[in-house]
């Protein structure tokens, strides 16, 4: 496995992927003002959303896979009704 960013680089790979880089809930602060998250949340948020992003990449790859076994079946399915 990489070695996870840390800092600033990690900081801006989160804001990259849109990830929310705050620590504390809006309402737990009377100021509205939310500091920075630890490094560690942060990592925890960065391996989680590219985490979502590969099991959305092979969800893609599994439908399109199912597609194709379809037409392959039916083109069986036409070969075998000719056949005869």
């Amino acid at each position: 496995m990489k070695k996870l960013p840390i800092a600033d680089d990690l900081e801006k790979q989160c804001q990259e992927l849109g990830i929310d880089i705050t620590g504390e809930p809006r309402t737990q602060s009377s100021s509205g003002n939310r500091p920075r998250a630890t490094d560690f949340e942060l990592q925890r948020r960065f391996i989680e959303a590219q985490r979502s992003a590969r099991e959305h990449k092979l969800w893609i790859v599994a439908l399109i896979s199912a597609i194709a076994s379809l037409f392959s079946a039916l083109a069986a399915w036409i070969a075998v009704g000719m056949g005869k």
